[in-house]
């Protein structure tokens, strides 16, 4: 199986047993278009609850996921595996680049955070036309994003040794100039997965990208350092993560109480947020197709307990638990062993989570929830 095909099944992984919870990115094509259809839960959840799945070599675990019997079932090498619990821990390998698909399907330059790419002189607009040779005019986001971490299919001397210090070479274009090549060398960096910003004098926007390590007490930060009357929780393209975390970011909002359920093997578990949250602040919830996993959790949990107005498009649709087992090298085997909930016992799964204020145009997102907040009033009643 191509390590591109096993990434974008191992992409959307929402995990709550025993601890272990590996962080979730998007499928490939996954944003936006129809909801995936609804499954029923596939025969390795028996697996999963029955049998030894420690004992499979990595060859049986690969066949098993890429039978097709488990949409979310995934296999991580050992390597894979330590790479995602970093990025846990709030770090990735890199260059320092946010990259995003532009109108015209080329790969722009969003972002350049402090880094090697931003020591470069790399610049945000800057049209990414290669990665150590090879085009990725085409590719989804997902897999540029791959190759500049050194995950590729594509074999080259530095994919090869990919780690801290390996070099990266990117052939860049910038509006009205030539193209130009530049050599970078990866290092471990911080990742930014919480900002704060004001897209109206008395409005905090919190963008919240994924669920790694500390985005709770960023997002709780955050809300207690700025005066603004109304908060605006961006939760676009969010991939989910650490459900913990999104739990600890649903505290902010809630004053206690339940923020999900799960069933794991018939057995049902409850997921609550801590006492003491902020039930007054207006809030509204900004989703899109590529809103999934623990961020489909937090939103069914404020739209649950009627603490936040949703605006946006249908989420993603991934509702469900995986099971990590350690295979004898150290790999990772993961099963679908069950199904979340919202406290109204709703399962995002398949279906995904409809929005209370639906976006025809999502451009128009953004200035649609600030009228929706315009009209929230301030002292409004707690949740259930």
């Amino acid at each position: 199986m191509a390590a591109t095909t096993r990434r974008a099944r191992q992409g959307a992984t929402l995990t709550l047993l025993f601890g272990v919870v590996l962080i979730s990115g998007a499928a490939a094509g996954a944003w936006g278009g129809e909801p995936a259809p609804v499954r029923r839960l596939p025969s390795t959840e028996a697996l999963a609850a029955t049998s030894d799945v420690s004992a499979l070599s990595p060859q049986q675990a690969e066949r098993l996921v890429a039978s097709g019997g488990d949409r979310w079932a995934a296999y991580y090498s050992p390597q894979d595996y330590a790479e995602f619990a970093q990025g846990l821990d709030g770090e990735y390998l890199g260059v320092g680049l946010v990259v995003e698909q532009g109108q015209d399907g080329g790969t722009v330059v969003s972002e350049v955070p402090p880094g090697p790419a931003a020591a470069a002189g790399v610049a945000v607009g800057d049209v990414l036309l290669a990665v150590d040779g090879a085009a990725v005019e085409g590719l989804p986001v997902t897999e540029v994003v791959a190759r500049l971490r050194g995950h590729t299919d594509v074999p080259s001397p530095q994919s090869a040794t990919a780690g801290p210090g390996s070099p990266v070479v990117l052939t860049l274009q910038r509006r009205g100039g030539a193209p130009h090549q530049v050599t970078l060398r990866r290092t471990v960096l911080a990742t930014q997965d919480v900002s704060a910003d004001h897209p109206a004098a008395d409005v905090l926007r919190i963008t919240v990208r994924a669920f790694t390590s500390g985005v709770g007490e960023e997002v709780r930060e955050a809300v207690r350092r700025s005066p603004a009357r109304a908060v605006e929780l961006d939760l676009r393209g969010n991939s989910g993560g650490l459900v913990e975390e999104a739990v600890a970011v649903a505290s902010v909002f809630l004053d206690g109480g339940p923020v999900a359920s799960y069933l794991s093997n018939g057995e049902r578990r409850e997921l609550s947020a801590a006492p003491g949250g902020d039930t007054r602040t207006p809030l509204v919830v900004l989703v899109d197709g590529g809103t999934m996993s623990a961020a489909e959790l937090l939103t069914g949990a404020l739209q649950d307990r009627c603490r936040a107005v949703v605006v946006g498009a249908r989420t993603f649709g991934k509702g469900t638990v995986q099971q990590p087992s350690r295979l004898a090298d150290g790999s990772v085997l993961e099963l679908t062993v069950g199904r979340y909930f919202t406290p109204a016992g709703r399962s995002p799964d398949g279906s995904g989570l409809l929005p209370d204020v639906p976006v025809a145009d999502p451009a128009e997102a953004g200035a649609l929830a600030l009228r929706v907040l315009s009209g929230l009033g301030d002292g409004a009643p707690g949740p259930r």
